[in-house]
């Protein structure tokens, strides 16, 4: 296996020499299909043609309600989901991007003034710094420090994954989130795989087991992740598929809070019903904290005991209504989707 220095050190040849932009990458993991969410969509428009060029994401990891809050974007590159956020969070909010490839960053850099300019701000709500995912504090970032981490297709590239996510569940305040896209995979990936220079600059090298991610977070005493979105990853070149094998790759957004005393390692129930109050703005109608949670105005929803948390100890409160509390307990709470055919387990604890 690759040592972290030489794992690193390949991610920053191929991000920051090898590719020159998203029709150099090799498959569709670092490059999503998916439709953008209506909120990111409508900033989209207002970004700097050079950041989205060079953009390498898997998915929309920008969740909604971020007005006035601190977000940390995890191996931002060129800045294009920090820039979202930017206009996402406003002029009283901060986004700090964190990368270790200097060729992205120089990218990022120079569009602060047009893109604080563009969003009709006095000044710039952004500022980027080097540095590495799994030492947020060699990059200035406290304990508690930040409301919403997002990462796009970048923690999957990290040689030393307990260290990252440590890292993140330091950095974020009580009740902060985790909000992120990545890629998956169905089983371990073997050392052929991961040691592949290609295969891991393209995200799939370092793709973690679903269930070797659901005991990570566990060890830090997150017990329960939301799914927000799948999708199969496809990999059409022959040579590619030949050496990657039986292994099934997924794209997933995925959300997690820091929640260690409220969450438990299954759903309980203890009769909570939620009324969502229709004041996101970014969700006046409907409002989906997962991939099957989802709430309308006013309509009254049973909740389990987790869900209830993480609408009411987080920055959701002010927009949900939590009717019950926990002094009386009704046994396990069945919240889990039915799996597709053929897809890999999204189970977190309630999911």
């Amino acid at each position: 296996m690759q040592t972290a220095v030489s794992t690193l050190d390949a991610v920053r040849e191929y991000y920051g020499k090898v590719l020159q932009s998203q029709r150099d990458l090799k498959t569709s993991a670092c490059c999503t299909t998916d439709a953008l969410p209506p909120h990111v969509r409508a900033v989209m428009g207002e970004i700097d043609d050079e950041v989205l060029d060079k953009f390498y994401g898997c998915g929309s990891p920008i969740p909604m309600a971020l007005d006035g809050c601190t977000v940390l974007d995890l191996g931002c590159g060129t800045g294009r989901d920090v820039y979202v956020a930017s206009k996402l969070v406003g002029p009283t909010g901060q986004v700090i991007g964190l990368d270790m490839t200097e060729e992205q960053l120089a990218v990022a850099v120079r569009h602060r003034a047009s893109q604080a300019a563009r969003f009709g701000f006095s000044e710039s709500n952004v500022e980027f710094r080097h540095g590495y995912i799994e030492d947020l504090a060699a990059a200035g970032l406290a304990d508690d420090s930040v409301d919403v981490v997002i990462s796009n297709c970048v923690l999957n590239l990290s040689p030393d994954k307990p260290a990252a996510f440590a890292e993140i569940f330091r950095v974020l305040k009580p009740g902060g989130e985790l909000y992120f896209s990545d890629v998956f995979a169905d089983r371990r990936v073997p050392e052929a795989v991961a040691s592949d220079p290609v295969l891991y600059g393209e995200c799939l090298g370092g793709a973690l087991y679903i269930e070797d991610f659901r005991r990570l977070l566990r060890d830090l005493g997150c017990l329960d992740y939301r799914v927000v979105a799948q999708r199969t990853i496809e990999i059409a070149d022959p040579a590619m598929q030949r050496r990657v094998g039986p292994i099934t790759f997924y794209s997933m957004t995925i959300r997690a809070f820091k929640l260690p005393d409220s969450v438990e390692d299954i759903c309980e129930d203890y009769g909570q019903v939620a009324y969502y109050r229709g004041t996101i703005p970014e969700a006046p109608q409907r409002f989906e904290l997962d991939d099957h949670h989802v709430f309308e105005p006013g309509r009254p929803v049973l909740v389990c005991g987790n869900t209830a948390a993480m609408l009411s100890e987080t920055r959701f409160a002010p927009h949900f209504r939590i009717v019950g509390d926990r002094s009386v307990h009704y046994g396990a709470f069945d919240c889990a989707p039915a799996p597709a055919s053929g897809e890999a387990s999204s189970a977190g604890a309630c999911c």
